[in-house]
């Protein structure tokens, strides 16, 4: 199993490794039940016709180097290293200018990427990884920061535009303008007072803020497991309800 380094791993609360480390292949995902009993159902529906089962393809945004590490710009590079650490994902190989690690959640084959072009060329790599791969775009999750989310709030769309993101118009430029698919939007907060959003986005965070991101987190761990097995409906009603609820039981 790859563990987290650096401040990822400082980052994920112990309950929360205890219980990756612990899932079976059928997990709890809501009350309503497993997702497991869905898995068959979703892994037919993603083959189509052709008979072989396309891979989700979960991508997180970030810059590369120590540097960033910690900084609220790689909110989605970390997102991609909790995903890895709970499936037991390795993330050791290159291709298309991104880490991959290719994996599964219950029966369906899933992706991870870490593209490692910086964050405002991240198209480069995600449209050839879409290419090569012949991935859906319904199945196809960017997760990135968004200053216009409040702090650890997350929001799951099945398309938009960039909103003002370098990496998500890279994408989508990459796709030839298509905007149609999945994104999870993390949520970092407005800059204080007068401070440049440019700076503002590689500050790192402190106690407090990372406590709340390893709740949002684990969230964001349990949407893309109820997406893999359940599609992306289900998971969008997990995310984008009832959200505050476990933050005011902290």
């Amino acid at each position: 199993m790859r563990l987290l380094s650096g401040a990822s791993a400082s980052r994920i609360p112990c309950p929360f490794l205890s219980f990756a480390r612990a899932r079976a292949r059928c997990l709890p995902v809501s009350a309503s039940g497993t997702a497991c009993r869905a898995a068959s159902s979703s892994a037919a529906a993603a083959a189509g016709d052709g008979g072989a089962q396309k891979p989700w393809l979960f991508v997180g945004l970030g810059n590369p180097g120590k540097v960033y590490q910690g900084t609220r710009h790689n909110v989605g590079f970390e997102m991609i290293d909790v995903i890895a650490e709970a499936e037991g994902i390795s993330l050791s190989s290159m291709q298309f200018k991104a880490m991959i690690g290719k994996g599964r959640i219950g029966d369906a084959p899933i992706m991870l990427a870490k593209p490692q072009t910086f964050m405002n060329a991240s198209g480069e790599s995600v449209g050839q990884l879409v290419s090569y791969f012949k991935i859906p775009l319904n199945q196809v999750l960017v997760m990135y920061d968004d200053l216009d989310l409040p702090f650890a709030k997350l929001r799951l769309l099945p398309k938009g535009g960039h909103g003002g993101h370098n990496g998500m118009r890279s994408i989508i430029n990459h796709l030839k303008q298509n905007r149609d698919f999945p994104r999870l939007r993390i949520g970092i907060g407005r800059p204080p007072g007068k401070m440049d959003p440019a700076n503002f986005v590689l500050r790192p965070f402190n106690r407090k803020e990372q406590e709340e991101l390893d709740y949002a987190f684990h969230r964001g761990l349990e949407a893309v497991r109820i997406m893999a097995l359940e599609g992306f409906n289900k998971s969008a009603t997990y995310v984008n309800t009832a959200q505050s609820s476990g933050m005011l039981n902290r």
